[in-house]
């Protein structure tokens, strides 16, 4: 059982990382942004994703830096992700990207790096290059996000290093149960994006009655359920009372009739693209 929210999960190369963090997604570069990264790290929050397409990295870096001082912790004390976009994907490219990020962010070193999305034909390449920065210690942990059990299949065919986490859309209508199968078996970590799939989820009965039963939100019921299926999780807020609601899920465990319960609300309802088939 994860008991806190410094609680970590060993990934495959034994670089420990948050089961829980703050995501960045769509929040625009400003004030709104750098307060929330930096409410998370007052709050007990490490782990904090971004990515290149979302186009905050500079004001989420402000955020680390400014965070880390007032709570006295150390850079080495969080773990931040970001992601190559796919109009950079491509060996030279994507070492380039990831250069951008790194001065945009203010940072030595990332402690993930993700390929967004399998863009056919380029994602191969673009591997070749995290698993130089990989090897050169440039950064701790690479891995895929949105990447189905074929695209990571043909990925290892001729990866030399196996990806560390795959990043994928996860919540009660879209459990995902062949990627969480495959990626345990391989020792993936599985991460969600999405989790509360955009709010969608929030008055659904079965989890109302359950959040009622433990006097939880339904949002807390839902990011618990992720972490009890062994997913890493990254909600998405702005706001402090929900940036600490949201991380208030440690004092309450899940039983397996109403993990069942909510495994059984899936519809293979996605809010994001299908990997198979998007366009940008």
């Amino acid at each position: 059982m994860v008991n806190n929210l410094q609680d970590t999960t060993t990934l495959s190369n034994g670089v420990k990382m948050p089961w829980f963090g703050l995501g960045v997604f769509k929040v625009e570069e400003g004030p709104e942004l750098v307060n929330a990264v930096k409410f998370a790290i007052k709050h007990g929050y490490r782990s904090i994703d971004t990515a290149a397409i979302y186009q905050n990295e500079e004001g989420v870096g402000q955020a680390i830096r400014e965070g880390i001082k007032e709570a006295g912790i150390s850079r080495e004390d969080l773990f931040v992700t970001s992601k190559v976009w796919n109009s950079d994907l491509g060996y030279e490219a994507t070492l380039e990207a990831y250069e951008t990020s790194l001065k945009k962010l203010g940072l030595d070193y990332l402690d993930l790096y993700l390929i967004h999305w399998p863009v056919e034909g380029k994602y191969k390449e673009a591997w070749r290059a995290l698993e130089t920065l990989y090897k050169e210690g440039r950064v701790k942990a690479i891995g895929v996000s949105n990447f189905h059990v074929h695209h990571l299949e043909d990925l290892m065919k001729e990866a030399e290093i196996k990806p560390m986490i795959n990043q994928v859309e996860f919540h009660p209508r879209l459990t995902q149960k062949e990627i969480q199968t495959f990626c345990r078996e391989q020792g993936i970590q599985m991460e969600a994006w999405s989790p509360l799939m955009q709010g969608q989820l929030l008055d659904q009965p079965v989890i109302k009655e359950i959040a009622n039963k433990y006097n939880k939100s339904t949002a807390q019921v839902i990011l618990r359920w992720d972490l009890q299926n062994g997913v890493v999780t990254i909600p998405k807020s702005t706001k402090e009372h929900r940036i600490i609601e949201n991380a208030d899920i440690f004092d309450f465990e899940l039983t397996k009739a109403e993990m069942e319960q909510i495994d059984d609300l899936n519809q293979n309802h996605r809010v994001g693209p299908d990997p198979d088939n998007f366009d940008f």
